[in-house]
């Protein structure tokens, strides 16, 4: 397959610097949609669209044996691009900054790779193309809308991330990948007023200050050394003009860590001080926590593991694929699982996903060089690793740029591979 996926390759990358230079966020995914549809009709599939929003499915079968879904996203982020690429976003503002453009792509390919090699399997392959990943509501919306009921409900479901390790590289983690998290808006309340006579207000901004500063405790003192967790506070808003105080401000936070019990605490702990701190600031109105959004531990099936990263060796050579290591970032990928039964109904679905590698050669070496996005450029400290993965621009930057030949080479072979490790062999087959 991997010289079958270099004959697909032009189409292949055509397809990404559209998708690349016309980006779409969450819930609007219309262009990118149709665009991907209208390649799985193309390809033979069967094609299902608008599920939970803007959500695709195409849907090949192939005789009896095991259902394979492959699950890619559409969306991306709100992010001003700045790549200096000549197929960069024509759209102010927003970008494919974390590497969803390049998912589709690979799952395009794949699809095209599996149809026209239906001789050698048996079963049937589902592609997915999920809207919007990045508020971790576009899963959900898809099986509640019925994802499972318009299309063959899978027996594993595969998907794989662009990550900054080197093109051409696959990277498999045994137990958890990625973390569970909670997204948070907190109102703090206060009573606007001028500028020159703060002592007739109660300013929120002073407020929100103090409660940013006294959240970063929550991971250094009131979690143990030895549990990984991470609160951030993303966004600060308030006020609008320099000569008035505002009447209120917003956080919004988010926290990540490998357990439901580790989120819920911090979730607490957000709410104790936002209260404690406006308390202290004398605001007449509790501050209001909201929760906008949460996802659960991304955690593979051990066999589908093993059997991917079997797959991925026989293609690419033990060389090319790494281990990875647990990451703090997030998915609402586990809810096509077994971990979302509550809202499709179904169990026993496994799951399976990996990191596909996207530093090009070049970026890498300057990236060694410390000539990177700036974090990694004048350290002495640290080993060479360190620094290496300290430099290239990782995902949501806004320099972030997977090298278009080699992680759509090895993220179309990956894919397909990984299907066909899951499907029946040909009819007659030992």
């Amino acid at each position: 397959m991997p010289a079958e996926a270099e004959a697909l390759l032009p189409s292949v990358a055509a397809f990404y610097l559209d998708l690349h230079r016309h980006p779409e966020l969450s819930g609007r995914e219309a262009r990118t949609a149709a665009r991907f549809a209208g390649w799985l009709t193309a390809a033979g599939y069967d094609v299902e669209s608008r599920i939970g929003g803007h959500g695709v499915a195409g849907v090949l079968r192939n005789g009896p044996g095991p259902v394979v879904l492959l699950r890619a996203e559409l969306d991306a982020l709100p992010v001003e691009e700045d790549t200096g690429a000549p197929y960069a976003s024509t759209v102010p503002g927003v970008m494919h900054a974390c590497g969803h453009d390049a998912h589709l792509a690979c799952a395009a390919g794949a699809a095209s790779l599996l149809a026209g090699a239906r001789e050698r399997w048996r079963g049937t392959v589902v592609v997915v193309g999920q809207p919007a990943e990045e508020t971790l509501s576009g899963a959900e919306a898809m099986l509640a809308g019925g994802l499972y009921e318009r299309v063959p409900v899978p027996d594993v479901v595969l998907a794989q991330h662009t990550v900054p390790l080197p093109a051409g590289m696959v990277a498999h983690a045994d137990g958890p990948l990625l973390a569970a998290s909670a997204t948070a808006e907190v109102v703090l309340h206060g009573r606007g007023g001028h500028a020159s006579a703060p002592h007739l207000t109660v300013d929120p901004v002073v407020t929100a200050a103090a409660t940013v500063l006294r959240l970063q405790t929550v991971a250094s003192r009131e979690t143990a050394p030895g549990e990984p967790l991470v609160l951030t506070v993303s966004a600060l808003r308030a006020g609008g003009a320099g000569n008035t105080i505002p009447d209120a401000a917003t956080l919004e936070v988010t926290v990540r860590a490998f357990s439901a019990r580790a989120v819920d605490r911090a979730l607490a702990a957000v709410r104790r001080i936002a209260r404690a701190e406006s308390a202290a600031s004398g605001a007449e109105r509790e501050p209001e926590v909201r929760v906008l959004s949460r996802s659960g531990v991304t955690v593979n099936d051990p066999e589908v593991t093993q059997a991917v990263r079997r797959a991925h060796q026989e293609a690419f050579g033990a060389p090319r694929v790494g281990p990875w290591q647990p990451s703090m970032a997030t998915e609402d990928f586990p809810l096509f699982g077994d971990a979302g039964a509550g809202v499709h109904g179904v169990t026993g679905i496994r799951t399976g996903y990996w990191m596909l590698g996207s530093v090009g050669p070049r970026q890498w070496a300057r990236a060694g060089r410390g000539e990177g996005d700036g974090r990694g450029a004048g350290r002495e400290e640290g080993d060479g690793a360190d620094r290496l993965l300290a430099a290239p621009p990782g995902n949501h930057s806004p320099r972030f740029l997977p090298h278009v030949r080699l992680t759509l080479g090895t993220g179309v072979t990956a894919l397909a591979v990984a299907a066909r490790a899951h499907l029946a062999g040909p009819a007659g087959a030992g």
